[in-house]
């Protein structure tokens, strides 16, 4: 039976279960991979499980998120981490070293490989054919601790590309496309497989920016074949002999099907305040742009910046509107400015920043009440960028270029008139930058741990009561993200190893005083409506809330990394069995969850749920490993105890 490669990868990687889409399996993970926004609290959890060292091929922590140093916390944290790493065998990337997405495929991506991160756009390993997968912090612990990843089995989407990329457009274009058609949940409980002759048009850089943002589609991640642009870029790198060669088998089936012809597409834009808004940037154009930003853990590469570098070239930007160039890596500055780059940046008016995430995360790079601002990045939820009302397009980096000239929304296009297209090549050879990385040394059990006074121990997890009783403390919307649950920013991120500071935040973007109501009622409860916690992969998003006594969510449907990231710390993740019932529900209401214990143990799907004296009844659909977990009051109680018996 001829096979996908997806199906390739995951039967290479079968620790249990059956691949049948829907069944819960679980994979041996090769690589680990830890941001400081979500990584300091999972280090602190691979310490508990009590090992001397990690169980996985290769693991690497990066330091991206929060390199601002306004205070102590920061440089505390970032010191916590590069001595753990060194402590437990991990590779550790320093603040300003490069985004991890982008350093790891430089460094370390390997054809047919899994990655597990605790960053929701680990999919961007597509760039090198791994199959890369975004978890919560304590799933990517265990999985350093050599436990495998269990997972709902995916569903196989496969996307045939045909044609090649016309002038002025370019991978971002293929995404937004993507995203144009199928929105931020179209691709839920799928991996996404890119194959066809157009494959042959894009290169490993731009395949990472379509992996990446397969995220926002809600996809579990995007493969594409390992090739020839796959050994070239490889060899670029000076690890050729990593290559391998990777596709679907002939006649391979897909459990989904689409096509796209790249040499129809046209330059896309992403509205506020959803990456899934989008349309042609000829229906927005003409509209004021304030600020332009290239470069995230998306088109931050040496190609995606010196095609910007090159639009620019004798020209500056407009006088009403700021560009901002965050490059991805070390090497990418480096590889930039020995072509002439750096200078074309600075003489356009440019302002260059540090290789980071920044202002994608909301340290930094905030827009001005009102404005409206361009980005390459791949989110644009609503008050990600740090304004509470802002305005926010995500764009490719030809589109955004054109804003910065023109100082409004601008079909890329229209340049023609004034410039040929620039046609970047990638080198032959870069210029390898390896030395930021500090690699673990031969013998390590002896190093000791430095730890700042915002790390504070983990809480500790009760486990799950016979009966549950619990008030609604909120009730929201759909699509509701991981950052409006736990909000970051230069603010929040510091405190992101201090779980009783961070949980002040929980919610904070619509009632500021979440906090408050949990402490006066005690057991709380979330009602959500469909797609609760898309977004990023954060843990705090439900360590955080744990903390403050919320013991169960009850909404129309859950994200796939919120939801096992629920499970892990204890909080019970329910379906309402009719839709309408959500209507029913009222803050203040009390809920009992009578014989919740027993009704877990026994395996039950559908859960009765008493409430202002009527009762209706809710879906619990987790696997009975989570079942375990959430008996247990969390995963690393369970897990724990595991590892001592073992």
């Amino acid at each position: 039976m001829a096979k996908s490669l997806t199906q390739k990868i995951l039967e290479a990687h079968l620790v249990e279960g059956r691949l049948v889409p829907g069944e819960e399996i679980a994979i041996k993970i090769d690589h680990t991979l830890l941001q400081d926004a979500t990584g300091t609290v999972a280090m602190m959890e691979f310490e508990a499980l009590g090992l001397d060292s990690v169980r996985v091929e290769l693991a690497a922590q990066y330091v991206d998120h929060n390199i601002m140093q306004a205070d102590n916390k920061n440089a505390d944290d970032h010191k916590y981490l590069q001595t753990a790493c060194a402590r437990y065998g991990i590779h550790f990337s320093p603040p300003g070293n490069g985004i991890c997405h982008q350093v790891h495929m430089e460094r370390f991506g390997v054809p047919g490989k899994t990655i597990l991160g605790s960053d929701s756009h680990t999919p961007g390993a597509a760039g090198v054919s791994m199959l890369g997968i975004g978890a919560g912090g304590l799933d990517v612990a265990m999985a350093m601790a050599g436990r495998p990843y269990y997972f709902p089995c995916p569903a196989i989407f496969g996307v045939d590309l045909r044609g090649e990329l016309p002038d002025w457009v370019s991978a971002k274009d293929v995404i937004l496309e993507m995203l144009r058609r199928y929105d931020v949940k179209g691709c839920v409980g799928m991996v996404i497989e890119y194959f066809g002759p157009g494959v042959k048009s894009l290169s490993a850089t731009d395949r990472e920016t379509i992996g990446n943002m397969g995220t926002e589609l809600g996809a579990t991640s995007t493969v594409f074949p390992s090739d020839e642009n796959t050994r070239t870029y490889l060899m670029a790198q000076g690890r050729g002999t990593t290559w391998l060669g990777l596709s679907a088998d002939e006649g391979a089936e897909y459990d989904r099907y689409d096509e796209i012809n790249l040499s129809m597409l046209q330059p896309m834009i992403a509205c506020p305040s959803s990456p899934g808004n989008v349309v042609t940037v000829t229906e927005v154009a003409g509209t004021p742009v304030d600020q332009v930003i290239v470069g995230s853990c998306v088109n931050s590469s040496f190609r995606d910046l010196m095609v910007v570098a090159k639009i620019m070239e004798g020209r500056r930007r407009h006088s009403d509107t700021s560009l901002h160039i965050n490059p991805g890596s070390v090497q990418v500055v480096e590889n930039i400015t020995q072509h002439g780059g750096m200078s074309l940046f600075l003489a356009s008016g440019a302002r260059i920043h540090e290789p980071g995430c920044l202002g994608c995360i909301g340290t930094g790079q905030v827009p001005g009440t009102g404005q409206i601002s361009l980005r390459t990045f791949p989110r644009n939820f609503p008050g990600r960028s740090g304004t509470r009302d802002d305005q926010v397009y995500l764009c490719s980096p030809e589109t955004a270029a054109a804003a910065a000239l023109k100082g409004v929304i601008t079909d890329p296009r229209d340049l023609s008139k004034e410039m040929a297209y620039p046609m970047i090549k990638n080198p032959e050879q870069y210029a390898i930058n390896a030395g930021g990385i500090l690699c673990p040394r031969e013998t390590y059990q002896d190093i000791e741990i430095k730890r700042g006074p915002n790390i504070k121990p983990l809480p500790n997890m009760e486990s799950l009561p016979e009966t549950l009783r619990a008030k609604v403390a909120i009730i929201v919307e759909d699509n509701i993200t991981t950052d409006t649950i736990m909000t970051a920013g230069s603010q929040v991120l510091p405190l992101r190893s201090n779980i009783p500071a961070l949980s002040e935040f929980v919610f904070s973007q619509i009632e500021p005083d979440f906090h408050k109501i949990c402490k006066e009622k005690g057991n709380v409860i979330v009602v959500g409506g469909e797609n609760y916690g898309q977004g990023s992969s954060r843990e705090q998003a439900a360590l955080a809330p744990r903390y403050l006594g919320v013991r169960a969510k009850i909404t129309k449907s859950f994200a796939r990394i919120h939801k096992a990231n629920l499970c892990n710390f204890g909080i019970i993740p329910l379906i309402f069995k009719d839709p309408r019932d959500y209507e029913k529900m009222n803050v203040g209401s009390s809920i009992i969850l009578e014989g919740i214990r027993k009704h877990i143990e026994s395996g039950e799907k559908e859960i009765p749920i008493k409430t202002d004296g009527t009762t209706i009844v809710a879906l619990l659909d987790v696997s009975d490993r989570q079942r375990k977990f959430l008996l247990a009051g969390g995963a690393l109680n369970f897990v724990r105890s595991e590892l001592k018996k073992a």
